[in-house]
């Protein structure tokens, strides 16, 4: 799921229909959403392919209605996401982190900071 979700949802929303729209994203807080942890899990990995694009507003948008969530399981999804939108554009991680932090589980925070300076990674550790 986490290797195909991507690829099958989240590439179909950069594409056209057969009359030039691009199709309604509504589809990913419609999975985040959905009673099935699977399901929730895929409308935050999806957006990996939007991320690649540098398209990060899906992203966040899902990873904050996931910021609650009770299992494991989508914390790290959720902050290894966020993780990916820092690859791309780390002015934008800083940013959420900066509003949400406190929200924010532990795992999901640990994951989205992974791949910050050493006292970056020390400087949002603490604040939680």
């Amino acid at each position: 799921m986490d290797l195909s979700a991507p690829y099958i949802i989240g590439r179909w929303l950069l594409y056209p229909d057969a009359d030039g729209k691009l199709p309604d994203r509504g589809i990913l807080d419609t999975l985040a959403s959905h009673s099935d942890l699977w399901h929730q899990r895929i409308g935050i990995v999806a957006t990996l392919a939007l991320i690649r694009q540098g398209q990060t507003a899906d992203t966040l948008r899902i990873a904050t209605r996931l910021l609650d969530h009770r299992h494991d399981l989508i914390h790290k999804a959720t902050g290894w996401m966020l993780r990916e939108v820092g690859k791309k554009d780390p002015g934008c991680l800083l940013e959420y982190l900066e509003s949400h932090f406190r929200d924010m589980p532990r795992t999901a925070l640990r994951y989205a900071i992974e791949r910050l300076p050493e006292p970056q990674r020390l400087y949002w550790l603490k604040r939680q």
